[in-house]
């Protein structure tokens, strides 16, 4: 972090264990240790706030760029009246063909095939496994 060497390190604490004292010394070293976790939570939170900001900006120019895209792209390919009705939501016909507005249901909401029938969907039947299944067989018949 401040480019202490182990050798510097090792200087550091032979004169804090003279000057301080052995009695004293784990109480300093508590007290700096304290004092450089707070420096490091600010530090994390100042490194934070900046990396939010930046990444805001970074994002409005995103937006910025993509707004100017889906005008360029709007302008290229004009709407048309099919695709204005898709868009509010409204049914378009099929040339020649009836009104498709949604998957046909009925009623109850079940599906049918658009002509009154309700279409037949099988249920799946699970049955329990057993625990005595009999070895399948080889088959026998000869080639």
């Amino acid at each position: 972090m401040f480019g202490v060497d182990s050798s510097e390190f090792l200087l550091i604490a032979v004169v804090a264990l003279v000057v301080i004292g052995p009695k004293d010394l784990p109480k300093a070293m508590r007290v700096v240790g304290y004092w450089v976790g707070k420096a490091r939570g600010v530090s994390r939170s100042f490194r934070q706030g900046f990396d939010n900001m930046v990444r805001e900006a970074e994002l409005e120019e995103m937006e910025k760029r993509w707004a100017a895209e889906n005008a360029r792209i709007m302008a290229e390919h004009p709407a048309s009246a099919d695709a204005e009705s898709i868009a509010a939501g409204e049914p378009v016909a099929d040339v020649g063909g009836p009104v498709h507005d949604a998957p046909a249901t009925d009623t109850a909401g079940h599906p049918h095939d658009g002509h009154g029938e309700p279409v037949m969907v099988e249920k799946p039947v699970v049955a329990p496994a057993s625990e005595h299944r009999p070895a399948p067989q080889p088959d026998s018949t000869p080639s």
